[in-house]
């Protein structure tokens, strides 16, 4: 059996990667806690710098990894296999120390509530409340007693007890039927967190852009909560797209944030209807209009493929350096019969 030896610098580690065994595979196996997300090369938590070495990169997604991301030497360690010894560098600066390992957890569903015509509040406590400690924009593994696990993002902040997530239905979802449909307080759930890259950097100290679609919302309301109770003073600009009226939630909720700190600025863009209020047109188009600059911001998205890329097309050409990129991409299940 080949083996290939890994030096992984942001965690002074090293050890040995088997053959079709990925540098994020090794990693978690020694139980280092490598950022990553979905481990299937679509959501780009995982990026790294390969410092020295060969690798053989797996299929994944153009979202995760450009072709100019990768000529500037860049890999995603959940697609990468050492063709020869390595070293690699996962993005990022001192924020990577407060990553926890994820557990495995059990819970009781405490609090249901619609949000919208088809997003629905749920609140789960974990058994014993020893729950795990989470960074703002992560998510957790739920799996639903019969219902196959889905990936969703925490909407609170650590130390509030619990999680919740903002579930919306999928047609033809099973996970997401469950929840809409049959779910109740007091049902048993088992949780697997903290997982995810696309978290809040409080050694941040420069400008912060955030940009939801939908129940994007969710671990964009994290960020946003957490680096105001931190006492994060920098401008932090929060744009939340959806299509129309019905679709919006907890706007009030950030109309007051915005009211107590002089350093938020909250904008709701509506694509498919005009509301009085509210801004007409596509999310992306209005931070385009309203930042021609983001040289030395940090930008939190999260929401559907189409709208993250957009993101991405806007933000880089105007100035965003693209490690300052934390996109958390909502991919739809396939429909379940």
């Amino acid at each position: 059996m080949t083996v290939k030896r890994i030096d992984i610098r942001s965690a002074r580690a090293s050890l040995d990667v088997h053959a079709a065994q990925t540098i994020l595979d090794a990693a978690l196996a020694a139980n280092l806690p490598y950022p990553h997300g979905c481990r299937s090369g679509r959501c780009g938590g995982c990026k790294s710098r390969l410092i020295e070495g060969e690798v053989e990169l797996l299929q994944h997604s153009p979202f995760a990894l450009t072709n100019e991301e990768k000529a500037g030497g860049l890999i995603l360690a959940c697609r990468a296999l050492p063709v020869t010894d390595v070293a690699v560098a996962w993005l990022g600066g001192n924020d990577e120390d407060a990553l926890q390992s994820p557990r495995r957890l059990n819970g009781i569903v405490t609090h249901l509530e619609d949000l919208t015509h088809d997003i629905k509040l749920v609140r789960i406590d974990t058994v014993g409340g020893a729950g795990s400690r989470f960074v703002a924009g992560q998510y957790a593994e739920v799996s639903f007693d019969g219902v196959p696990a889905r990936s969703y993002s925490m909407a609170n902040r650590h130390g509030d007890g619990g999680v919740e997530f903002h579930i919306r239905h999928v047609p033809g979802g099973a996970a997401s039927r469950h929840v809409h449909r049959a779910l109740k307080a007091g049902d048993k759930v088992a949780l697997e967190y903290p997982k995810g890259s696309s978290y809040l950097r409080e050694n941040h100290s420069g400008p912060i852009l955030c940009i939801a679609g939908g129940s994007g919302l969710a671990p964009i309301k994290s960020i946003v909560e957490t680096a105001l109770a931190h006492g994060m003073k920098q401008p932090i600009h929060v744009y939340f797209g959806a299509r129309s009226e019905r679709d919006l939630y907890l706007v009030k909720h950030f109309r007051a944030l915005a009211e107590w700190h002089a350093n938020l600025y909250f904008q709701v863009v509506l694509s498919e209807a005009d509301s009085a209020g509210y801004r007409r047109g596509f999310v992306i188009e209005a931070v385009a209009e309203d930042l021609p600059d983001l040289d030395g911001w940090k930008a939190y998205v999260a929401g559907p493929p189409p709208m993250v890329a957009a993101a991405m097309d806007v933000a880089f050409a105007r100035g965003l350096n693209r490690c300052d990129m934390h996109a958390d991409v909502f991919f739809t299940p396939e429909p379940t019969d």
